[in-house]
């Protein structure tokens, strides 16, 4: 592909492993990560726990993101250039699918994601419920952000929902969870954060059955820095719009 090395650590390292009882098997996660050197092992460490099919894509990151990664992935790529969340998720929902995945989890690299809820994605794809789950931090367990970030989620939420006519509760939550028939489906154009909203727009276009699922979000204070401006959000809905109209 123009632009990345796909560049696996290893042969299949994993092959023969299983997931525990609560994973289906033939679960991928794409991680995601750039510039996420001081965090990116830990959380691999705690994901390959539950599930031996992880794959990092280092999103041309400055920092030892690759090196790191490396050292607990059964699986990391890297893009040459930095290109964006959603041309990560992208390369790593095609890798997985090459790899012969049955279901597809996205999970970010910061920690703000707890593992046990990816069992709870995945059980009403399993069962033929749905094709795909979205995680939502305000299902359930409240969450506990500032006011003011709060608000500002619960205006994503309902700019999705005029836009795309989808009723989420949750707008921009990296948790989620395919099948392999949705996640071939599914082609992610918008490279950077505004991929969200296009997932969520080629739900409704697609007619995919989808689902919501509560998970927790655990803000520390290394995520929180990560919160994007309202420089951010602008650039967000710009980008969006623009990959909108192309389509």
């Amino acid at each position: 592909m123009k632009g990345e090395t796909l560049a696996p650590t290893q042969e299949d390292a994993t092959r023969g492993q299983e997931c525990p009882p609560a994973i289906p098997a033939g679960t991928f996660v794409v991680v995601p990560a750039y510039n996420e050197a001081t965090c990116i092992e830990r959380v691999v460490r705690e994901l390959v726990r539950v599930c031996p099919h992880v794959v990092v894509v280092d999103d041309g990151s400055r920092d030892g993101t690759y090196a790191a990664a490396r050292r607990a992935a059964p699986y990391v790529l890297q893009h040459a250039l930095n290109r964006g969340q959603g041309a990560a998720l992208q390369t790593g929902i095609e890798f997985a699918l090459r790899r012969g995945a049955r279901y597809v989890v996205t999970f970010d690299a910061d920690g703000q994601h707890c593992i046990e809820d990816i069992a709870a994605l995945l059980a009403p794809i399993s069962s033929g419920k749905c094709d795909i789950t979205l995680g939502s931090r305000f299902l359930g367990e409240a969450v506990r952000i500032t006011p003011l970030r709060k608000a500002a989620l619960r205006l994503a939420v309902l700019f999705t929902r005029l836009v795309s006519r989808i009723p989420v509760t949750d707008a921009h939550n990296g948790l989620r969870a395919f099948s392999r028939r949705a996640a071939e489906r599914i082609s992610i154009t918008n490279d950077r954060m505004a991929h969200a909203s296009e997932i969520i727009d080629i739900i409704r276009q697609l007619n995919l059955p989808y689902g919501e699922v509560p998970v927790k979000v655990e803000y520390t204070e290394y995520s929180l820095k990560k919160v994007r401006s309202l420089r951010g959000a602008v650039r967000i809905l710009f980008d969006y719009f623009v990959t909108r109209a192309a389509t």
